[in-house]
């Protein structure tokens, strides 16, 4: 994009990237696509949601989602059973706000929607009972303010969940993060930290205990694969280069071997904006 051309809206992006013939897949990916509640469906059966409900097994009561979009984790927290609030400053009908209130109306879930800020939260503290921000930090204006808030709402106890946070291992490798994003250059609304910067975040904001869960560790960060074909896709990468899948799949099956695989290549993976995901529980008095 050019410096005279205009930015787009998040909603004006997304409704391009849908128009796109070869984004189709990314498109599902993402759950960009109509129906919504499809889309919403489709995320609840997700091997990523069925790890955070594991996360969050045995707990109950209210739930906030802080930057909703359109609002498919606040549907699965519903479906989960919390009582939902979804936070989303942006009020489109097609990424927003407006989104989020027709998919509750059409799943028959009661999640009330508010149009606000993560830095700005418009509740008592200690309001709920988990707190859910899913690839919301790293567009924060303040990340700072926005842990703190996110904190101070929770209720001694409670657990928030920072999902799919884009992590740079080099303040130089964001403009290269960036300029490989596809919606970046449209609408210019992301970023990336260092690991260490969002974890000063939450340790400052007060949180007793962070788990830090990897890239390659975690299915809520590998979405859209699965460690299935996480492995097929690798065996599929070695054997175009040498003709040797039976030995591969023998080296890569399902047990110890693909699991070391994936422990070594954590400790290269320097690639820009990989996903992490931060696990935080707010201590009882």
């Amino acid at each position: 994009m050019t410096p005279e051309m205009k930015m787009l809206s998040w909603e004006d992006a997304v409704v391009w990237l849908r128009e796109q013939p070869d984004q189709r897949q990314l498109v599902l990916d993402a759950y960009y696509d109509d129906p919504l509640i499809h889309a919403a469906e489709r995320y609840f059966r997700s091997g990523e949601w069925q790890e955070i409900a594991a996360l969050l097994a045995g707990r109950s009561g209210k739930a906030l989602d802080v930057g909703a979009g359109r609002g498919i984790a606040s549907y699965a927290l519903a479906r989960q059973g919390f009582d939902v609030t979804a936070l989303e400053p942006d009020g489109s009908a097609i990424v927003g706000a407006e989104a989020i209130r027709k998919l509750g109306s059409d799943a028959g879930l009661a999640i009330e929607v508010l149009q606000e800020f993560s830095e700005g939260l418009p509740f008592e503290n200690g309001t709920f009972d988990v707190v859910l921000a899913r690839a919301v930090l790293h567009h924060t204006r303040d990340l700072d303010v926005a842990c703190r808030e996110m904190f101070r709402v929770l209720r001694p106890g409670g657990v928030f969940l920072g999902l799919r946070e884009h992590v740079i291992s080099r303040e130089e490798d964001l403009p290269r993060f960036l300029e490989q994003h596809p919606l970046h250059r449209l609408y210019g609304g992301e970023c990336a930290y260092l690991l260490p910067r969002y974890r000063a975040a939450l340790e400052k904001a007060g949180f007793s205990s962070i788990e830090i869960l990897a890239p390659l560790a975690s299915a809520i960060n590998l979405f859209p694969y699965t460690r299935e074909s996480l492995r097929a896709a690798i065996i599929d990468r070695l054997s175009q280069r040498i003709p040797a899948r039976p030995l591969f799949e023998l080296l890569l099956g399902r047990g110890s071997g693909f699991d070391y695989l994936l422990s070594l290549a954590e400790r290269f993976d320097n690639r820009p904006g990989r996903l992490y995901s931060f696990v935080c529980h707010k201590s009882t008095p």
